[in-house]
């Protein structure tokens, strides 16, 4: 059995003198003409968690509508030239795809394209999971460094890969399968749900934040972001998940409290972010923030 861990890492400094290529770029690769929001809420989440630059790569005949809603984005227009698609993903520090992606034949392209990334950070959720699942076995040409952020539904899809076709929920079960597909795809892996699971298959996380107002359309998305801004400053695969969804749970918990766990929508956990990452900090600590000139 992997090692419990009980204690998550402090957080480095944010230098104040910092402008905002020090803080990681994040490349949002989803949506489609029938679903803007899941892309746009990931890119929001990532700026809410710290991130310098957040890119958005969707379909030209939505972008923009997206950037419309969110004009803090910077927006690239699929399908993209050889040339802007490589500039956007060399210049990403970590990427996410799926949200809101489809399944077409498109987007399949599109995510074997992602995870040929030598050594790139990419977060793995939603329709990318689900393109994955339908393949018999993992795909060979994975050179990306994966975090996979599955729901119970999406799991049970990707464990047909590993021979699993049984799985309940019960939480001995739930850290059996998470760990099984850590080993199999050999990537960091955090199974959604209550007390959602963190396993490189060496370690493994069970969170404790969050509450049912977590239980709405749109708050998977926003951890995706904050996953991906951990990666693209630069932590550890599982130290980016397991911080991710702390910070995720609290957000939910704050904005239950703020307006109700029945009421709360995905934008109002969006605000909630920051903090969250306030509280992470009074619970774990912080390195003390670095001083002009020093």
């Amino acid at each position: 059995m992997p090692n419990r861990i009980d204690r998550l890492p402090i957080l480095p400094p944010r230098p104040r003198e910092g402008h905002k290529g020090l803080f990681g770029r994040v490349l949002v690769i989803g949506g489609n003409p029938e679903m803007i929001g899941a892309p746009v809420l990931a890119g929001a989440s990532a700026f809410r968690s710290g991130a310098g630059l957040v890119q958005i790569a969707m379909p030209k005949s939505v972008l923009s509508q997206a950037l419309t809603i969110e004009p803090e984005l910077i927006g690239l227009a699929l399908p993209a030239s050889p040339e802007k698609w490589k500039s956007a993903t060399e210049q990403a520090d970590a990427i996410v795809v799926g949200p809101g992606m489809g399944q077409s034949s498109a987007a399949r392209t599109i995510l074997r394209a992602v995870l040929k990334l030598p050594g790139k950070p990419v977060v793995v959720d939603a329709d990318a999971l689900n393109l994955l699942a339908a393949g018999e076995k993992w795909p060979s040409s994975v050179r990306s460094t994966c975090v996979l952020t599955p729901h119970p539904g999406e799991m049970k899809r990707l464990a047909r890969i590993f021979k699993r076709t049984e799985l309940s929920q019960t939480p001995e079960d739930r850290l059996k399968t998470a760990i099984r597909a850590a080993a199999s795809f050999r990537q960091v892996v955090v199974l959604k749900g209550h007390r959602t699971i963190v396993t490189d298959a060496e370690r493994y996380y069970v969170n404790n934040t969050g509450d049912s107002t977590l239980s709405k359309a749109g708050t998977g998305d926003i951890l995706t972001g904050i996953c991906a801004t951990l990666l693209a400053q630069g932590f550890d695969r599982f130290d980016a998940a397991c911080i991710s969804v702390w910070v995720h749970g609290k957000a939910g918990e704050i904005a239950g409290q703020r307006f109700g766990q029945r009421s709360a929508m995905a934008r109002e956990i969006l605000s909630c972010i920051g903090e969250a990452f306030d509280e992470y900090v009074r619970f774990y600590g912080s390195e003390p923030s670095s001083q002009p000139g020093t």
